[in-house]
């Protein structure tokens, strides 16, 4: 093997090492005891990259009559196991509609976590993302206390830049018996119906 030869290979077994670090690393971030932080965001799209920033509304449906908002943001730790968690917080407001017509609303506080699952972190550069470093696709469940005494979870998905197919982007939730498990698809030029994740450890 010429000497040029011996230096190309030698890059591109360095290369190669580089690249498997650094998936391996992502990985063990990814499975280890995350501190991560959700939100009901806004997103800003008349600004390039978009912007995002806390302080958004999302939208469920029970079925063709029966919706619920909520606005919130929290944090929670998420085990390295993949169990459940009460290292959790935050919470928002909430409120039930029947055919359009507010039928009731309130706070809501967060008791636990009930799951987490990890996809990626979005693609750097994508956003203008007000919140912090650390954005990242997933979906997480969050037992809710309601404030007029009754119970559930609540459902946050994120399908963010660079995120694999299959993750919903919104929020569903259920309300004693009520099943919100339809969530209310983003849409263009609309300011609601998207979250976000933002992972540290």
């Amino acid at each position: 093997m010429t000497k040029p030869n011996r230096l190309v290979f030698a890059s591109l077994i360095g290369l190669a090492v580089v690249s498997i670090s650094l998936l391996v690393v992502g990985n063990v971030r990814a499975a280890g005891a995350d501190q991560v932080r959700w939100d009901i965001i806004n997103r800003d799209a008349t600004t390039t990259p978009p912007t995002i920033s806390e302080g958004g509304i999302a939208f469920a449906s029970a079925d063709a009559t029966h919706t619920i908002s909520f606005t919130g943001s929290g944090t929670f730790v998420a085990p390295a196991s993949g169990g459940t968690s009460g290292a959790a917080t935050g919470g928002g407001a909430w409120e039930t509609f029947t055919s359009g017509v507010s039928t009731g609303s309130g706070t809501y506080f967060v008791a636990s976590l009930a799951s987490w699952q990890f996809a990626n972190f979005q693609t750097p550069g994508a956003n203008n993302d007000l919140i912090g470093p650390g954005g990242a696709n997933g979906n997480a469940i969050l037992r809710i206390q309601y404030s007029d005494g009754s119970e559930g979870v609540l459902g946050v998905g994120c399908h963010g830049p660079g995120a694999p197919a299959g993750i919903q982007e919104g929020v569903i939730a259920t309300k004693d018996f009520l099943t919100y498990w339809t969530a209310q698809p983003p849409a263009p030029g609309v300011n609601a119906n998207r979250t976000a994740f933002h992972v540290r450890q």
